[in-house]
Formats: structure tokens, sequence, C-alpha cells
């Protein structure tokens, strides 16, 4: 039951994150941005970000059931925050150069994490490429949105 029951945690750690994230909404402000043509339909963050967040879970569920509590998994969590933490910046204060420090950060993170866990959980390693993939996408996306609007607040 133990292995069930911590996989609830950490599931439960991540529809944290995820709540940050549903609460402050793009909204009018980034509709009135200007944004590159390959700026994706806003339908599709939630659906990307659902499959994303259970494989996050997933891979730092993996990591304490083999390791327990290890500098990979503080890692994860750092970046579990950083996530969290753009939504914020973006959405609710506006901060388009903030977020996009905050985005290069987890992008880091991301990739430390995928570092640690290589060669002692590889699976956990291969949950965190296609996070790795949305927040480079992400984080190009929010340099170019910033670049474009170049009053928005920093």
């Amino acid at each position: 039951m133990r292995p069930a029951f911590t996989l609830l945690i950490f599931l439960g750690l991540v529809a944290a994150a995820a709540l940050t994230g549903m609460s402050f909404r793009p909204g009018a402000w980034y509709e009135a941005l200007a944004k590159p043509d390959w700026t994706p339909p806003n339908w599709l963050f939630p659906p990307a970000w659902t499959v994303l967040y259970v494989m996050i879970a997933v891979a730092g569920w993996r990591v304490f059931e083999k390791h327990g509590f290890v500098p990979a998994l503080i890692v994860w969590a750092v970046s579990l925050q950083l996530n969290a933490a753009w939504s914020v910046l973006m959405f609710k204060e506006h901060q388009i150069g903030l977020a996009a420090a905050d985005i290069a950060a987890l992008w880091l993170s991301i990739v430390a994490f995928i570092a640690l866990t290589w060669k002692t959980n590889r699976v956990a390693s291969v949950l965190f490429v296609p996070y790795l993939a949305w927040v480079s996408y992400a984080a190009a996306l929010n340099f170019a949105i910033w670049q474009l609007n170049p009053n928005a607040p920093v």
C-alpha cells in the first residue's frame, strides 16, 4: 500500500503546482500582447500540461520509491516550484522578463533532473524528456513575446 500512497502524495504535490497555473489565466492582458505566428492556441495548454504533470509526478515518485530523498528529488521539487512561479510571474504580475528568467531556471532544473537520474532511474529520466521539450518551446515563446513587447514590464 505504501507505493500507492506515496504516488498519491506526488500527484497531490503536482496538482498543487497545476492549481497555481489554473488560478492565473492568460486573460485580456496576454491576448493584447504581440505574439509570434507560431504561438499555439490557448486550448492546447491544459491537455498538454495535464499529461506532463502526470509524468512529472510519476518521475518524482519513482525516484523517491527507489532512492528516497536524494539530490535528484530536491531538483524535482525545485523544478515544481519554478513551474508554479512562472504562471504567477507571467499572468498575475505581468512580468515577462522575470517569467523568462524563471523559465530559464526551470529548463536548467529539468536538465539537471534528467542528468541526475539518467544512470540510476532511466524511466524517471525519460519521463522528463517531454517536459524538457515542452518547456524549451515555452521558453522560446516566452522570450519571443518579451522581445515583441519591449514596453511590457520586465
